[in-house]
């Protein structure tokens, strides 16, 4: 990475610009960088966890005011005319922009969080409470929001849903917050890992409940059909028969990462046990706020 100078474009009637205090590093950032998904668009400033302040908002902004704590994530922009977009599913509209390697809707590419200022359209900004520091709050507008939404979704969140079991694959950065959401909610967390020397981590300090070595074939075994939900969060290829063997009868797999290959996928566990697996990308702007 190398000093960049640019220009942002003009803040607009609907727009936001921001300070920077904060800004996040996402895995994404690094594939970006190095063109991994070969998909970069040269020059390319990364970050998509930004928080800040509010120094200036457009004509048709009343949300927001100078001064204001706020955020943005992987978001620039949608058609906001599309069922997802009505539905505040903005992150699955056909015409999405990303907060950096994307193009706005005037046709300009867009630079991400590594700056010192960002203009935003209002729709995608964020308040950031009082209570929460900012520095703290910029992994949760995409690590955050990537597990957050396949909670809500499969009802995890509900008041109903406390002392049900969640296990969470993988201990990274989407793991250690969906550990840590886990509890929050209530639930009974188990962290299934490849690596031993995460046990201490996961029990200690994120207070998970449970930990299964998922390359120990008794330890798999003893925790089989225990499992309410499941959240995937592991980058690389991998089979999804051992986890899915540990979910319960009607129990819900999650797949929040993006694997570097193929996942091994075998029906039977799916067909004797009632069980489903869904994908999902980040955050609507409701679930985000």
């Amino acid at each position: 990475m190398v000093p960049f100078n640019f220009k942002r474009r003009e803040n607009g009637v609907d727009d936001v610009t921001i300070k920077v205090l904060y800004c996040g590093m996402c895995h994404t950032d690094l594939h970006f960088a190095k063109n991994h998904w070969g998909i970069t668009q040269y020059p390319v400033v990364p970050g998509h966890e930004i928080t800040g302040v509010v120094t200036k908002v457009g004509s048709d902004v009343s949300w927001f005011r100078p001064g204001d704590r706020v955020g943005v994530g992987c978001l620039a922009c949608s058609c906001l005319d599309c069922e997802q977009c009505d539905s505040s599913q903005e992150n699955y509209c056909d015409k999405l922009g990303l907060t950096y390697n994307g193009v706005f809707w005037d046709g300009s590419i867009t630079y991400g969080g590594y700056s010192s200022m960002y203009v935003a359209h209002k729709r995608f900004v964020v308040r950031v409470p009082d209570s929460l520091p900012l520095d703290a709050a910029a992994p949760l507008l995409c690590a955050g929001i990537t597990v957050y939404t396949p909670m809500k979704k499969h009802g995890m969140l509900l008041q109903g849903a406390a002392g049900r079991r969640l296990g969470v694959v993988g201990l990274g950065g989407l793991g250690h917050i969906a550990v840590k959401f886990g509890k929050a909610f209530g639930l009974h967390v188990t962290v299934i890992s490849t690596s031993p020397a995460k046990e201490q981590e996961a029990r200690e300090n994120l207070k998970a409940d449970d930990f299964v070595i998922s390359t120990d074939d008794k330890q798999m075994q003893a925790m089989a059909r225990k499992l309410d939900y499941v959240i995937d969060t592991v980058p690389a290829a991998h089979s999804l028969g051992p986890i899915l063997e540990l979910l319960k009868v009607g129990g819900a797999l999650a797949l929040v990462a993006a694997p570097d290959g193929p996942l091994e996928l075998p029906s039977f566990p799916l067909i004797f046990g009632n069980k489903t697996i869904s994908g999902s990308i980040k955050g609507g702007m409701n679930d985000h706020q």
